[in-house]
């Protein structure tokens, strides 16, 4: 999913749609994988059908592009306008869909392909429909169970996110996607993971972490994958000093340039001023050079100083009985869930992946 289908949610929503494109981008970021190609005529049709809704969304992005350049100016049509020409440009692919499905009743992947294009216009119900057909037709393809987990994960029971997710595992454990999502629902549904394994909190936060793992077992260079694992651990109390730091090298590790290893070194600065550690939090801030993240690094620096100077003026017993509250993971006068790394998603946000096969 490219970046301008931001806009035709903000489009769609401010005129205010059906929820057509209301959580377009947020539930269908990262990989979409194209039906292999074969010479049979249900699959070529479906390719076209496909190619379609590739040329569409390209040509919607262009619409936005061109539309924010001509309002800059002072022109361009309205935001309604603009709107009404999106859904019409959309309502003709999904009549391909349509088309499609009529004539090819049992093709598992047409409902798969259809779903995906209903998922990212935000008919999430539709899709869901689309998507148990499919699996019915093709029990087989873990795809479909990794996107009906991320449905079942939004809309409920969660119950069958997670297993839906350990279905799709079993059918492909070398996609890492799907341990990627399943580490996120069941970080973000503590409770019901609880009661689900019959486990308590931190062995959740166990559960989660190890799905992380192996997803980076898979795919050990992805650096966005590195950032949420080590992200997840501002979440987790008490904070896991060493595993953080840990976490947090590895990603160093597989960053890819410096501005991807400048944003590692305001969270490792982030993080050793949790631990106490202010002279080596400080140095770690030397490190960052890049003016994108300037704000973010006097923010640190500030709080840097405010939580030594605290721990300074602190007696034993309120370091004794503060621990907790000393390591918690806000800096002053940031957003909650501060420190982005360059366009990581933060895992505190549900935004499970979509596979097509």
């Amino acid at each position: 999913m490219n970046d301008l289908l931001i806009g035709l949610v903000g489009v769609a929503l401010a005129t205010n749609q059906p929820q057509a494109a209301s959580n377009l981008v947020q539930q269908t970021t990262g990989i979409s994988i194209p039906v292999t190609a074969t010479n049979s005529p249900a699959e070529m049709a479906l390719q076209k059908v496909m190619a379609e809704d590739d040329d569409a969304r390209a040509e919607i992005d262009q619409w936005i592009r061109e539309n924010e350049k001509f309002k800059a100016q002072g022109a361009g049509e309205s935001d309604e306008e603009l709107n009404r020409r999106i859904m019409a440009r959309l309502d003709i692919v999904r009549k391909d869909y349509q088309d499609f499905l009529k004539q090819y009743t049992n093709n598992a992947h047409g409902y798969l392909a259809y779903g995906s294009f209903l998922g990212d216009i935000g008919e999430e119900n539709a899709a869901a429909e689309q998507y148990e057909k499919s699996r019915q037709l093709d029990p087989q393809n873990p795809a479909v169970w990794n996107n009906l987990a991320n449905y079942y994960g939004e809309f409920s029971p969660v119950t069958n996110a997670f297993a839906y997710y350990t279905k799709a595992i079993e059918l492909n454990p070398k996609e890492p996607i799907y341990y990627e999502n399943f580490a996120t629902t069941v970080y973000l549904y503590r409770k019901d993971a609880r009661e689900f394994y019959h486990i308590n909190e931190q062995q959740v936060f166990d559960k989660a972490l190890r799905l992380y793992r192996d997803a980076m077992n898979v795919a050990p260079d992805n650096f966005k994958l590195a950032t949420e694992y080590a992200e997840s651990y501002y979440g987790i109390k008490p904070l896991r000093t060493n595993d953080a730091l840990v976490a947090w090298t590895n990603a160093l590790h597989v960053a890819h340039d410096d501005l991807e290893r400048e944003g590692v070194y305001i969270h490792l600065a982030r993080m050793k001023m949790l631990f106490g550690r202010y002279a080596e939090a400080s140095a770690q801030l030397e490190a960052v050079t890049n003016s994108v993240y300037s704000y973010l690094k006097d923010r640190v620096a500030h709080a840097i100083v405010q939580r030594q100077n605290e721990a300074t003026n602190a007696t034993p017993d309120e370091i004794a009985t503060n621990g907790v509250s000393m390591i918690e993971t806000n800096i002053p006068g940031a957003p909650a869930n501060s420190i982005p790394l360059t366009n990581a998603p933060v895992v505190l946000t549900n935004h499970p992946k979509m596979l097509m096969n």
